[in-house]
């Protein structure tokens, strides 16, 4: 499927299919292993109280990068999807690290592969990706989503995680048995296959 393909669906459908992109930002990339969902009809997303000063990105044209900082710390990116307009977006809360793997360690002050993009907030950091790629395309760049070569992974949903409303919609989409998805992980997940590295051409 095409990022275009993709960021035309309905954001749920766009969050289960954005798993397998590969996101890339100076030099570095890892592919999505992890996302969530948010649309303007729940609590849980910026989105529902309206157009702001800070939400207008999430109503702006699919595949707009919506950067915003969480709890005065980390900058978490989403990818905002569905027509103009409407307010829904993607958060990507996981990556699999396939290039720049040094320059992550660096950034992240972290050896283990598998824990330098294992959150939202650690895979900002270990990408160099802060508030400034805030209202960026995802296609033209500085940040760029290229779509999987191969099959998408299976994948394991389960309730969105970190938040307080509308905890229960099962709106968060793992890779089946990657073990770079943000704990807690969730069922399905218990016996992750080995560690592998990999490599993308950027």
């Amino acid at each position: 499927m095409t990022l275009d393909d993709t960021l035309a669906l309905p954001v749920v459908e766009a969050a289960r299919a954005l798993v397998g992109f590969t996101v890339v930002h100076e030099g570095v990339a890892g592919v999505i292993v992890e996302t969530e969902a948010y649309h303007q009809r729940e609590p849980a997303c910026h989105a529902h109280v309206g157009a702001t000063a800070r939400t207008h990105i999430l109503f702006g044209p699919p595949g707009t990068a919506y950067v915003y900082r969480s709890y005065g710390i980390h900058a978490l990116l989403n990818v905002v999807v569905e027509p103009r307009g409407v307010g829904a977006a993607v958060l990507i809360r996981a990556l699999e690290p396939v290039d720049g793997l040094e320059a992550m360690r660096s950034l992240r002050g972290c050896e283990d592969i598998e824990a330098l993009c294992s959150g939202p907030g650690k895979l900002t950091q270990a990408l160099r990706i802060g508030l400034a790629r805030n209202g960026t395309h995802l296609r033209d760049g500085p940040i760029v989503l290229l779509p999987p070569e191969g099959s998408p992974p299976a994948l394991v949903a389960s309730p969105r995680i970190g938040i307080t409303k509308a905890a229960d919609l099962p709106w968060r989409f793992s890779a089946h048995g990657s073990r770079y998805v943000s704990k807690p992980w969730p069922p399905g997940l218990e016996a992750p296959r080995p560690t592998r590295a990999r490599s993308v051409q950027l």
